[in-house]
């Protein structure tokens, strides 16, 4: 099945198009693949900056939503190019899509295909989620292996033996996974225990859980915050979901899910990457809605560092301008696990940030193997950093000295995210390319910074301020 659809903002539209055709889409073309962001960095950033809707729940959520019978409402849902690439995912199928600034309506009572899109699936991990919702409703699914970043193997055998767990038939063929109840009607209850706490295979599991018949078990899963999201989301759909925030997640499913209402959480990793920003600039700014106990692994490091932290209900201020002249950040080691652990996707930004500190800093990536990417990139502003293997040595560069502006590529989100802040910093002009990257996930980016005092401004591919 093929799809008109073009994820690109604006989402102030309407999907399907009026055409007769429910899967004839007609979008606006938004900006440019090649866009670039050009950065005057060394201005000290101040005021506060409002935190958008998790992404990484909002693509899990609209996938949810093809559990549910009628509509479904989401508020807070992030205007950017991997949600509406979600849209499209959905829309493929035969799902309604209605947006309104940040509200989605999704009606899928006309779903009548259980294979969407292959190019668009490819181009998102969350586009893959909508194999548990189809083979729970439907039976049957028929689904192409995920996209995303290429920081690493995303391999999908927990979501197969977990599905076969359930009662489904999975082959692998043709670059899709292909799925079906053994019963001929529908999943079953099953235990399962996840080899490793996969975010996405705990979701998909979950939502294929929710229609399956009898009682499932699934232990090990992800105890990430987005996981509680959807599991709140599905429980006002009519699920039965026990045990979440735990590491053993308990189902009791049901015949049918109908639509419902729901607010997507605040985007702790956006609030993670504003604190950075600040910390990096050695400024002070304020931030909301944020839920500072989703973050208090970074609040601990940045305050060991050097930076004052204080939140009152969910508004979060951080300031790093230093008490004394003279004064710098001290640097901290790091290692990335899964939540409550360091999260990998802030650990770009904090090498960015790390490369402005005193001493010696050591970052360790354990959660994907391909996630220092944006070293060679970070290199060209002066940052010094040395890998061995999964693991970076940032060393401070000499006292009084800063990082250089440079022409940088931004290969994929979060590291290209590392860049901007490094730009931020640096003194001189900084050209990002590929923002496209980081468009996936930063609502509003250069209109937040802007409104902090950064000086930044988007070009087109055709223009360009530093020379080859």
């Amino acid at each position: 099945m093929s799809s008109k659809f073009d994820p690109i903002l604006p989402l102030n539209l309407i999907l399907p198009h009026p055409n007769p055709n429910p899967n004839s889409l007609h979008l606006p073309a938004g900006p440019p693949a090649a866009a670039k962001l050009v950065i005057t960095g060394g201005n000290s950033l101040s005021g506060h900056v409002p935190i958008s809707g998790s992404k990484n729940s909002a693509l899990a959520i609209l996938a949810a939503t093809l559990c549910c019978r009628g509509d479904s409402k989401l508020s807070n849902v992030p205007q950017l190019i991997d949600t509406t690439t979600m849209a499209a995912v959905l829309s493929s199928l035969g799902a309604e899509i209605e947006f309104s600034g940040n509200e989605v309506v999704v009606r899928t009572d006309r779903v009548g295909s259980v294979e969407p899109d292959a190019g668009l699936v490819g181009r998102i991990r969350g586009g893959f989620f909508v194999v548990g919702p189809l083979l729970a409703r439907f039976g049957e699914a028929a689904v192409g292996l995920p996209g995303g970043c290429d920081i690493g193997a995303r391999p999908v055998d927990i979501y197969v033996r977990g599905l076969r767990e359930l009662g489904a038939v999975v082959e692998l063929r043709d670059n899709k996974l292909v799925a079906r109840a053994a019963n001929g009607r529908g999943l079953v209850g099953g235990r399962f225990r996840l080899d490793y706490p996969s975010v996405g295979a705990t979701q998909t599991l979950m939502m294929a859980a929710c229609l399956a018949e009898g009682t499932t078990l699934l232990s090990n899963v992800a105890g990430e915050p987005e996981i509680a999201d959807l599991a709140s989301f599905l429980t006002s759909a009519g699920a039965r979901v026990g045990g979440v925030g735990t590491d053993k997640i308990c189902i009791h499913g049901t015949r049918q899910l109908y639509g419902t209402e729901h607010t997507i959480m605040p985007d702790r990793i956006e609030a993670g990457t504003f604190m950075l920003a600040a910390a990096i600039t050695r400024s002070r700014i304020s931030l909301s809605p944020v839920c500072p106990e989703l973050l208090s692994v970074l609040i601990d490091k940045l305050s060991g560092a050097g930076c004052t932290i204080s939140h009152v209900r969910d508004e979060l201020e951080l300031s790093a301008i230093p008490r004394r002249s003279g004064e710098g950040l001290r640097g901290f080691d790091v290692r990335t696990l899964p939540y409550p652990g360091f999260p990998t996707d802030l650990q770009p930004q904090t090498m960015a940030l790390l490369s402005t500190c005193d001493g010696l800093s050591i970052v360790e990536e354990s959660v994907f193997e391909n996630r220092l990417t944006h070293v060679k990139e970070l290199q060209k502003f002066g940052a010094k950093i040395y890998t061995e293997g999964s693991t970076a040595f940032v060393h401070r560069k000499g006292r009084g000295e800063k990082l250089r502006g440079a022409r940088v590529d931004a290969a994929d989100l979060r590291g290209g995210m590392s860049l901007v802040l490094a730009g931020l910093a640096a003194e001189g002009v900084t050209q990002v390319s590929r923002m496209c990257n980081i468009d996936r996930g930063y609502e509003s980016l250069e209109t937040k910074l802007r409104s902090l005092g950064a000086d930044v401004k988007r070009l087109e591919k055709s223009q360009s301020i530093l020379r080859s």
